[in-house]
């Protein structure tokens, strides 16, 4: 369980990737230091992680990455397999900044205006029938302001038409109180209506023009289908679990890891995939959080971010799209919004912000843009500091006990996300 290293010199493994980086920064005893703290984290028996996958960015440069546990549990049946720096996770809604990020590609090509009615795009009119005045734009959904809600679901069978859901629509899709603009509600549907529109707008199948827009560009062996994933990638993809006594969402320390998701090899492509029709519904594939891709992969979108949208001299954004996706659209006030008990304080374009203020922040020192995410036992962290370029990348592949009851002591995170960030951003960035 207590497997961890730290790579310096790998990237030759990944010739993408090797002209990214430089030599780590930074003395070996500090290295070694954050390998064991966090290693100690990873093992701790309060809350046992079944893997650990976390890269750290000081001033640009890569200054730490680091793996630790098991990618896959044989629970006795077959043999454990370790995590890696390599070691590709369903990233759940740090997925949902990679889909904006395809988004506005498609906002720079003309494609998309961020305040005009998205019925157009859609191809039908979408209205919360108890503000039938009010248009819905891009800019709603991308700030969780759009007034629609996940009570009655956000992912569909392909071959159901998001139009059926949506028009006239479940009672619980929409709020009654507030309309567009109004009030921020963490929604997943919105990302499957921008999905669907990207489709839409380029007759492409999400999965494929991520890859296209983002994934390729940046030479990177990731995708929001599993099934088209090259098979060195495949072999390296995590499964997520929970400790648990019988499959249900209930956490039990006592019980077995359980496979939560991608633990099918080879894993098969969406149910229904046959009958899918592009520009209908997208969520089969999960532009909310569907994302395979290692924390390395992760490491490689963030510098191209830091570095103004460059990546290796070709330009993936324009600069100004960096400013337009970071400027800040929401800060709660207590009386415009549900921050989920102090998850969501800041919003820019599907990004959340994590303000160095008490309360607000990731880390002490650390101003911080990116994502959470959540889901099937996962846990991960994509923030990082635009001006000073220092950046924190986590992916956790499970817990043995709920993290919802072991929180954290100056953040709505858990207490193993607090002191694995404070322990990478004191060993890695601030030494």
């Amino acid at each position: 369980m207590n497997q961890g290293r730290r790579t310096v010199l790998g990237w030759a493994l990944l010739g993408a990737l090797e002209p990214v980086w430089a030599a780590a920064p930074g003395g070996g005893s500090s290295q070694a230091g954050l390998d064991r703290a966090l290693a100690a984290i990873a093992a701790d028996p309060a809350c046992e992680l079944a893997s650990l996958s976390a890269l750290a960015i000081r001033g640009g440069e890569l200054a730490y990455e680091g793996a630790f546990g098991r990618r896959r549990i044989g629970n006795g049946a077959m043999a454990d397999l370790p995590a890696t720096p390599d070691t590709l996770y369903r990233i759940a809604s740090v997925s949902k900044l990679m889909t904006t990020l395809g988004l506005m590609r498609l906002v720079e090509a003309g494609k998309f205006e961020l305040d005009a009615d998205v019925s157009a795009y859609l191809g039908f009119t979408l209205r919360n029938p108890h503000f039938p005045g009010r248009a819905i734009t891009l800019r709603h959904l991308l700030t969780h302001t759009s007034s629609l809600r996940d009570e009655a679901g956000y992912s569909f069978p392909a071959g159901t038409s998001l139009r059926s859901v949506l028009v006239p629509g479940a009672p619980a899709t929409y709020a009654k109180q507030a309309g567009p603009g109004d009030w921020f509600t963490y929604c997943n549907l919105g990302w499957g209506l921008i999905g669907t529109m990207m489709e839409r707008a380029t007759g492409e199948r999400f999965d494929r023009l991520m890859r296209r827009l983002l994934l390729g560009p940046l030479g990177l062996d990731a995708g929001y289908n599993p099934a088209e994933l090259p098979p060195a990638a495949l072999a390296n993809l995590a499964t997520l679990y929970r400790k648990r006594t019988i499959d249900t969402e209930v956490w039990n320390a006592d019980g077995p890891w359980i496979a939560q998701a991608d633990d099918v090899r080879p894993p098969a492509p969406p149910p229904g995939l046959a009958n899918y029709v592009t520009g209908e519904n997208a969520t089969p594939f999960s532009p909310t959080g569907g994302l395979r891709i290692s924390a390395r992969g992760l490491g490689v979108v963030m510098r191209m971010l830091m570095d103004g949208g460059v990546h290796e001299r070709k330009r993936i954004l324009q600069a100004a799209t960096l400013e337009r996706i970071f400027a800040r659209q929401w800060t709660a006030n207590g009386s415009n919004g549900d921050t989920m008990n102090g998850f969501f304080n800041a919003w820019g374009l599907g990004n959340a912000q994590f303000p160095d203020q008490p309360g607000m922040r990731l880390v002490e020192g650390f101003d911080a843009v990116g994502h959470l995410g959540d889901a099937y036992g996962l846990r991960s962290v994509f923030a990082f500091d635009r001006k000073r370029r220092n950046g924190l990348v986590v992916l956790v592949g499970g817990t043995s006990s709920d993290p919802g009851t072991r929180k954290g002591r100056y953040s709505a995170l858990a207490s193993f996300e607090e002191n694995i960030l404070t322990s990478m951003f004191q060993h890695a960035v601030a030494s």
